[in-house]
């Protein structure tokens, strides 16, 4: 019987709020459409007609990500449509690290209690940034999980599908040395490195509050920073920057060997993991500024340079690495299309054979004051 003592409801499961959710969530999906998606939202699968006769051999490459503990922050601000742009970025900046074009995506949200105006304000952002990646959004599946999650939790996963042609594969193999590091400025902080955000900002959780930032903490987040040029809260909010158009636009124009997106790690490291055994790649802290939210971060934490490159991006968000001839037209493309970047560094033979677990790329000098 509905609404009984052995009800879904009164196990905290509510299908009509489901229902509502999906409905308010259906102008949104429908803005992150492509012609090759097949049917509409709500099927239990989606379907995507690939055009093979464009390609050769063509490729599928997938990838998935979450956005991790920046959606505290989204909590404590009562603040949704960020977080799903955060979530695609992620996802489509690192298909497109291969040279792959990104072109669906389905998401997952699960939540303690299902509020459908919240669950409609995640998925507006996440189509956003379906269209600002070319890709579409073919479905998802929204979960509530009562009693193991609290009801005002959430937490949001996505899994993507790109292309690419088989020869068209960017990676480690086609870096050759002389070639240059140029980077792409991040938006911000992205969405790595959060835990230790919240650990420095808003000190210990504290479970009753939404996103464990104590009360006192969120006042903090509502306050005008100069520095910043805006409150903190909005400034830990700003979206990662999706790059994926950017870079197959760029790969389309010139030769590039590779890509690599900055992600949790750090610069070094993620550079590092398209660099092949004996070369190095050099980059140069003196050639960009780090942005102001790092130093705030740095000074009110104390946190030691190191420690901070190896958990920020420090204001790279994406680099790529081409041959010298290429450097001036990349430079003037990505100009062309508001994209921030600079000549950061370059590639080189290592000095020496390369002991194990050592990194092929480190930073090098200081950044400006």
């Amino acid at each position: 019987m509905s609404g009984g003592l052995n009800s879904y409801r009164a196990a905290g499961v509510n299908v009509a709020a489901g229902e509502r959710a999906v409905e308010l969530m259906r102008g949104h999906v429908a803005r992150a459409i492509r012609p090759e998606v097949v049917g509409s939202l709500g099927g239990f699968a989606g379907l995507f007609a690939l055009d093979t006769a464009r390609y050769r051999r063509p490729l599928l490459a997938s990838s998935t990500d979450g956005v991790g503990t920046k959606i505290a922050v989204a909590r404590a601000l009562d603040t949704h449509d960020t977080v799903g742009i955060d979530l695609v970025a992620m996802v489509v900046d690192d298909l497109v690290v291969c040279g792959a074009e990104p072109l669906f995506l389905l998401d997952y949200i699960a939540c303690g209690s299902l509020v459908p105006a919240r669950v409609a304000e995640i998925v507006s952002g996440i189509a956003t940034g379906c269209e600002q990646a070319g890709a579409a959004l073919v479905g998802g599946e929204t979960a509530e999980h009562p009693g193991l999650m609290g009801s005002d939790d959430y937490d949001l996963a996505a899994t993507g599908v790109g292309v690419v042609e088989a020869d068209d594969v960017l990676g480690p193999e086609r870096v050759r040395p002389g070639d240059v590091v140029v980077a792409m400025a991040s938006s911000g902080i992205h969405s790595n490195g959060f835990s230790l955000v919240r650990h420095i900002l808003f000190g210990p959780v504290d479970s009753g509050q939404p996103g464990g930032i104590p009360e006192t903490a969120r006042e903090d987040l509502e306050a005008y920073v100069p520095s910043l040029g805006g409150t903190l809260g909005t400034s830990l909010l700003v979206p990662t920057r999706i790059y994926a158009r950017d870079c197959l636009a760029l790969a389309a124009a010139v030769e590039v060997h590779t890509f690599a997106h900055i992600t949790g790690g750090g610069l070094a490291a993620n550079l590092a993991r398209v660099i092949p055994p004996g070369l190095l790649a050099t980059v140069d802290r003196a050639s960009w500024s780090v942005p102001p939210i790092f130093g705030l971060l740095a000074e009110r934490g104390e946190v030691t340079q190191a420690d901070m490159e190896a958990t920020f991006n420090q204001g790279v968000g994406m680099v790529a690495v081409l041959p010298a001839t290429a450097v001036a037209d990349a430079l003037a493309l990505l100009a062309a299309r508001d994209v921030p970047a600079w000549v950061a560094g370059e590639v080189g033979t290592a000095d020496a054979p390369e002991p194990a677990g050592v990194a092929r790329a480190r930073l090098a000098g200081r950044h400006p004051r």
